[in-house]
């Protein structure tokens, strides 16, 4: 019998911005569990689900979601080309080792590089991601799991428990089991819990009041606006529950760190999290300078030098303990590179076996000794930071009195009760009308796996949970409005430093029709710029659309400005593949939506890319995903799309309207070039 993630969670062991919309159907209070699997498709609404069915969902969601990673993951595998099977980012073929050493617990630390000597290929294999290393030629090799440690453009680096054995490799995105574990325990505890914990649990699930707290007079660290001020006080002091909504460019991660300083000021303990790698670091970069002991444990991603000594490898390695297990670890990669060695025969294997042996006692010894260094640092910390994915062995009885969550509306709801499990006060930070959480399932999404809890919260409290940034700092005036309004009851005010900042205030760049004007959307109706499917896949470009951002791209470039100031961002990932392969824009950041989430460029192109007779537009229907990408940009955004195609969809009409309102409506047949 197959062990599903809803037989896990049954033992003791273990919005949308649209608000006009129609109501979708709703499970009622009562609904028993053999009546959850006949909601298939139907969005639930978690409000009205009492804890055993509100944990059931979550199973049912995460056994869904782990059936399409699985899938996914078994196509790839079928795929024997290697273009082919590398073109969807989350596989690399034809690998070898060419160094390796090892790690903090034993891990050993691969690096991976093309055999025949070539740059990776584009992937999605980001510090973190879960991995399974494989026999290249071998598609029934099951393979050995692992995790991306570090990577650039000709190597990658995975940590994984033992040495392949396969001279040409492969590397595939794993279905992440281990995370999808963690949840259901954390779940399964959250459950059946007592204490301060339950009543947090009834309060996330509508059982008992959120209460208020009276605010106290702060003495800021950081220069803050009125806005970000009346965040802090209201997060310090709310007893259980608060929640910090930050739209584009007001600064969310700077008013985030100033509540972690003052909590500690206080005396509090603080576990501070997010869904990703990259959000975690965002965060440790401005909590280094204004709190003492800050501790980074996981994976850390890309960590500057400066912030490494803050990193639990780092730390570890600088205790007193560290020469003894230095000296034990190069004795075991002495082990393991004499069990590597080639031989044949039964003695050869009894010799490799019998090393193997030795280097997994060693490993023991190692692991022990760190357990007991790594123990005293995280006791000694004042703020941990890691993803929403916590390390239970390294954090097992910890608990903390506040516990934050970063981009918390990038996180599905079974994944925050991990931190949940640990807090005494909980503060959540994020924007629900940016990026939900990546779900895999259709089925799963459709019944509700991408709206977050903090979104969830936000609904069905309103203001009395959370408190909004106003003051923006990134965009300019005109480039800001047109997402105030629509997702922002029209707040937003961009503060006078960038209101009306312009690319021809920039030193260096001329003066030019392009330059001197903050807005412009470009029709390509009438043109003939259809989109394609790409060949063996399904992802779609527009080959007339990216002609026309590269030559507005290389006008850019040509007024003076540098090619690093300039993002080019498109939803599908074949209209990003076709804009990489034009050599001018070699130089030129391009990338999907998600890839530029929290990021910002002083000019941004857009390419929506849909262009049809049957006014279809995919996912773009997901305004959440088109809030992102026109607020990247710091003083000039450019969009092309086609307004019959576009225009059939309210949210995009209105979008064609104020491009109008602001003149900056052009026809493509006003560019002759093209």
């Amino acid at each position: 019998m197959m062990i599903t993630a809803r037989t896990l969670l049954s033992t003791n062991d273990i919005p949308d911005c649209d608000l006009n919309r129609a109501p979708e159907p709703a499970v009622q209070e009562g609904t028993t569990n053999g009546n959850l699997d006949d909601m298939q498709s139907r969005k639930l609404d978690l409000n009205l689900l009492r804890e055993d069915n509100y944990f059931e969902a979550l199973a049912r969601w995460l056994d869904l979601e782990g059936e399409a990673e699985r899938q996914r993951m078994a196509r790839r595998r079928q795929i024997q080309k290697a273009r082919d099977a590398e073109r969807s980012g989350e596989t690399l073929l034809a690998l070898q080792i060419q160094d390796h050493q090892t790690g903090l617990a034993g891990r050993i630390l691969f690096d991976f590089v093309k055999i025949d000597g070539r740059p990776l290929p584009m992937n999605r294999l980001k510090v973190g991601s879960p991995v399974v290393i494989s026999d290249s030629d071998d598609p029934s090799d099951h393979g050995i799991a692992g995790v991306v440690s570090r990577r650039n453009q000709n190597v990658i680096q995975v940590a994984t428990e033992r040495w392949p054995e396969s001279d040409r490799l492969r590397i595939d995105m794993s279905p992440d089991e281990t995370t999808r574990r963690r949840q259901l325990a954390a779940m399964a505890s959250a459950r059946v819990a007592s204490g301060r914990i339950k009543q947090l649990r009834d309060m996330i699930l509508s059982q008992r009041p959120i209460r208020q707290g009276d605010p106290d007079d702060v003495r800021f660290l950081t220069s803050l606006n009125p806005p970000q001020q009346d965040a802090v006080k209201f997060a310090l002091a709310s007893p259980d529950i608060a929640i910090l909504h930050g739209p584009p460019g007001t600064g969310k991660t700077t008013t985030l760190a100033e509540v972690i300083y003052q909590a500690v000021e206080r005396g509090d303990k603080v576990l501070a999290c997010a869904p990703s790698n990259t959000a975690v670091d965002n965060l440790l970069e401005r909590l280094v300078p204004m709190v003492p002991n800050v501790l980074r444990v996981g994976h850390p991603a890309r960590v500057f030098e400066s912030l490494r000594g803050h990193t639990l490898d780092e730390l570890v390695d600088n205790d007193s303990s560290a020469a003894v297990i230095k000296d034990m670890r190069r004795e075991l990669d002495e082990l393991l590179r004499s069990a590597a060695r080639p031989g044949r025969g039964k003695d050869a294997r009894r010799r490799r076996n019998l090393l193997y042996s030795t280097a997994g006692d060693l490993r023991g010894q190692i692991r022990s000794l760190e357990r007991s260094v790594v123990r005293s640092i995280i006791d000694n910390a004042d703020v941990i930071c890691t993803t929403t994915t916590i390390d239970d062995d390294l954090l097992a009885g910890s608990t903390f009195d506040t516990v934050v969550i970063d981009e918390a509306c990038q996180c599905t709801e079974s994944s925050v009760w991990q931190a949940v499990l640990r807090a005494d006060m909980v503060i959540m930070a994020g924007d629900h009308c940016q990026l939900p959480p990546t779900v895999l399932s259709d089925q799963a999404a459709s019944e509700g796996m991408r709206d977050s809890m903090m979104h969830r919260l936000i609904e069905r409290e309103g203001e009395s949970v959370y408190r909004r940034l106003t003051v923006q700092y990134r965009m300019h005036r005109d480039i800001m409005e047109f997402s105030s309004d629509e997702f922002y009851d029209g707040t937003l005010i961009a503060d006078a430093s960038v209101a009306e900042h312009r690319l021809c205030d920039l030193p260096g760049v001329e003066t030019t029709d392009l330059t001197e004007t903050p807005l412009m959307f470009v029709d390509t109706a009438g043109a003939n710029f259809s989109e394609e499917i790409e060949r063996d896949g399904e992802s779609k470009f527009n080959a007339g659309e990216a002609k026309l951002i590269e030559q507005f791209a290389m006008e850019l470039v040509d007024a003076g400005l540098d090619p690093d100031q300039i993002a080019i961002i498109a939803p599908y990932a074949a209209q990003v593949r076709w804009l990489r392969n034009l050599p001018s824009l070699r130089e030129i950041e391009i990338d999907t939506v998600d890839g530029f989430q929290g990021r910002e460029k002083e000019a941004v192109l857009i390419t929506m890319t849909r262009s049809n007779d049957r006014g279809e537009i995919g996912f773009l229907q997901d305004r959440r995903r088109t809030n992102v990408a026109l607020t990247r940009a710091r003083r000039k955004l450019i969009v092309v799309g086609d307004s019959a195609t576009l225009g059939g969809n309210e949210f995009y009409g209105r979008m064609l309207e104020y491009f109008e309102q602001k003149q900056a409506y052009r026809s493509v047949f006003e560019f002759p070039n093209v």
